[in-house]
């Protein structure tokens, strides 16, 4: 026993080092949660900070703002609560909510079929040169950033205030959005699809129609869907700059304080939307 204890020093070390119950000791707990506490606590501080730079900056009184609710909710249910002279207009927002309804499917459908074709040439899937890759990417990053007014503001100095310039603004976006959406998808879900197509000699069209589609189209009709119920909230304010579709019957309701006729178009464009997503939710359950 000697001889061994003499020829291994360091697990005698090691031994009375270890408590008698044969456990490691454990690192301070306490000290983590302190640290994490302290973390907590000036992460607090500095958004408290920045909210008061921020009020001192734009002159906002919390407190008056507070103050004000109640008087904003006895304006809202004096006024934009629908007359019998804002439901006369009934029939006009409704052709008007259809109007903007098929041009969110419309943009949306055209957009999707584009961004998916496009989105082949930047995914790692399809073996793509990585030069390819890298400049698809960088275009749906570029389409993706700028917000579909943006796009409206520009669209109007060339095709003026129409129906055309509302098209392509949600067009352009929504093009950036879903290629990019695609192309994740599409690296995620089809990966083993196409590694056992090419085992079996299969060339890049029957790769992309036999397995990227398949495996990768619940994704792409729930990514559609999303983008549909988006493009028809997006519409109303672009119709507002470009004077169509239901955005131009609520600025112009609105700037003739016919406030009935206003909410009257508030409220078509939610049960429109609630619709949708209903809609879209049961047709996810079914293919997902």
């Amino acid at each position: 026993m000697s001889n061994a204890a003499a020829e291994n020093p360091a697990g005698n070390n090691a031994l009375a080092g270890t408590p008698a119950g044969g456990k490691a000791p454990r690192p301070n707990q306490k000290s983590v949660f302190v640290k994490r506490k302290r973390a907590y606590t000036l992460a607090l501080l500095c958004v408290a900070a920045l909210y008061g730079i921020s009020a001192a900056i734009t002159e906002y009184d919390f407190i008056k703002g507070f103050e004000a609710i109640p008087q904003a909710i006895t304006w809202v249910v004096k006024n934009l609560v629908p007359n019998e002279k804002s439901w006369v207009r009934l029939p006009a927002i409704l052709l008007r909510l259809v109007e903007i309804a098929l041009l969110s499917v419309a943009v949306t459908v055209c957009a999707g079929i584009c961004a998916f074709f496009f989105s082949l040439l930047g995914t790692n899937t399809t073996k793509v040169h990585p030069a390819v890759r890298q400049t698809v990417r960088m275009i749906a990053a570029f389409f993706r950033s700028v917000p579909d007014v943006v796009w409206a503001i520009m669209l109007l100095f060339s095709f003026g205030q129409n129906i055309l310039t509302g098209f392509f603004a949600m067009y352009f976006a929504t093009f950036g959005l879903l290629t990019r959406a695609f192309i994740e998808t599409i690296d995620e879900v089809s990966s083993s699809c196409v590694e056992a197509l090419h085992a079996t000699g299969a060339d890049g069209m029957q790769t992309v129609f036999q397995g990227i589609i398949p495996s990768s189209m619940p994704e792409i009709v729930s990514w559609i869907l999303y983008m549909i119920e988006t493009n028809i909230r997006v519409s109303t304010l672009i119709g507002m700059l470009t004077a169509t579709g239901i955005g131009y019957l609520f600025d112009l309701y609105y700037k003739r304080m016919d406030y009935g006729a206003a909410s009257l178009v508030v409220m078509a464009i939610v049960i429109l939307v609630i619709a949708i997503e209903l809609t879209s939710s049961k047709i996810r359950k079914v293919i997902m």
